[in-house]
């Protein structure tokens, strides 16, 4: 069951119909219902056809009446508002003069913003086109080199993968039972982490290899002085109120994820009004790119729960059970082994396709070994962020392409991601290896209160 979902997923058949139609196909192979067609079975069926009647009330109970899962479409439309609203544009364009006259410090103030848009937005595909369309044209301008170029606004807008609020940690959150206010702390630091191991990247090849990432000329750095601190704290200060009223809220215990979505997405269209940004024609658009993209969501969570349903039904988790726990190593190896295998995934397939298929499977063995669930799950949001930037099929490397300029060749893209997907797994690395890099900031939070 599991190798024709993959296989359907790898020639491009849509997610949601994927996980569905593989759901309702092996619901034939493993009911009585064969029986129909003339079909002798040479096993006994393993479910009656009357138990899928609780699909119904798992598909309501598990996801339309989850008020966790509210905060999908609130943290959506907060990214879109301020991606539509060309408020990250602004930004960008002064972290660039402000960064400028140092050597790198165009790509220093993309990774800066990908990391205030994460914070600001959670929505990857966001992140990597504003970018793409307004920081690669100007690195490439000043002569910066093309792969460098790319792989720092590629990875740099797949920040919003782990840096709170991040879709993918909701998503997790309801998956695997984890609090998702205690998930968001837990990132936290590994999110900054990443970000700092990028910006340390830049300044390496800065320092040894200048002509790859030249300071800007003069020319291009017309503001100084007070003009230039004045214009950082105007374009900085909304963005930084907004990350805090939502996430503030939300590690205060004041709100929970879905109340503080609600005013991240009222705070974005506050600042877009008053920035005269608010017009219909941007409404409208955010309003439906946020329906598109919910529902998009909504329809997998409801093929991957089918999928899951039937999967459970056939005898899969007590076969992974097996497997997993057998192998060599006990919680080293099978920690090792299931890494490993989403990283591979994550060469193939998309992040929302991991967790709702490998994710329910491998978290009760997790919890049965005695690992820490919390730790597990940002382990898992590190490890599905490199899936963005794994060729042949990394969300980011299509999004970058399809706005990157004409000189860009695909192979540039895959070249310039390279070191950054080395870096993601040295900080995968140490996460394992310090786990309290995760963990200290729940802990913190929960002592307080």
């Amino acid at each position: 069951m599991f190798a024709v979902a993959i296989s359907l997923l790898l020639i491009g058949y849509p997610v949601a119909f994927t996980l569905g139609g593989t759901a309702v196909l092996f619901t034939l192979i493993g009911s009585d219902m064969v029986t129909h067609f003339g079909l002798t079975l040479p096993w006994e069926p393993v479910f009656r056809m009357a138990r899928l009647n609780i699909l119904p009330g798992r598909i309501f109970g598990n996801i339309m009446d989850n008020y966790q899962l509210v905060a999908v479409p609130f943290f959506v439309f907060m990214g879109v508002m301020l991606e539509k609203s060309k408020l990250a544009e602004d930004l960008l364009e002064t972290m660039g003069v402000l960064f400028g006259r140092m050597r790198g410090g165009l790509a220093i103030s993309v990774v800066a913003v990908g990391t205030l848009l994460a914070a600001s937005t959670g929505v990857v595909g966001a992140s990597v086109v504003t970018m793409g369309v307004l920081a690669l044209p100007v690195m490439l301008k000043y002569n910066y080199d093309k792969g460098l170029a790319c792989g720092v606004v590629a990875a740099s807008g797949t920040l919003g993968q782990i840096v709170p609020p991040s879709i993918v940690l909701i998503i997790l959150g309801d998956q695997m039972g984890v609090s998702v206010g205690d998930l968001f702390l837990g990132a936290l630091v590994p999110g900054v982490m990443l970000a700092l191991l990028y910006v340390l990247w830049v300044v390496v090849v800065a320092v040894r290899h200048p002509e790859r990432a030249p300071a800007l000329p003069e020319s291009a750095r017309q503001i100084h002085g007070r003009r230039l601190v004045l214009r950082v704290l105007a374009m900085m200060l909304p963005p930084l109120a907004l990350i805090l009223v939502v996430l503030g809220t939300i590690f205060a215990g004041i709100a929970t994820p879905t109340e503080a979505g609600a005013m991240g997405a009222l705070g974005a269209t506050l600042l877009a009004a008053v920035n005269k940004r608010l017009t219909w024609v941007n409404l409208r658009a955010v309003m439906d790119q946020t329906v598109r993209l919910t529902g998009m969501v909504f329809v997998i969570l409801i093929g991957a729960t089918a999928f899951t349903m039937v999967f459970s039904s056939l005898g899969g988790p007590q076969l992974v059970d097996a497997v997993l726990i057998d192998l060599p190593g006990g919680t080293i190896g099978f920690l090792f082994f299931t890494m490993l295998v989403i990283f591979l995934l994550g060469f193939f397939i998309d992040f929302i396709e991991i967790s709702f298929i490998v994710v329910p499977v491998v978290t009760p063995i997790a919890i049965k070994l005695g690992i820490d669930p919390l730790w597990f799950a940002v382990l898992i949001a590190v490890n599905l962020q490199a899936s963005f930037l794994t060729p042949p099929f990394g969300f980011a490397l299509f999004y970058l392409k399809g706005v990157a300029p004409p000189g860009i060749r695909t192979g540039d893209i895959y070249r310039g991601v390279v070191p950054f997907i080395g870096i993601q797994l040295f900080a995968l690395i140490l996460l394992w290896v310090f786990p309290q890099l995760v963990l200290w900031l729940p802990e913190l939070s929960n002592a307080v209160k």
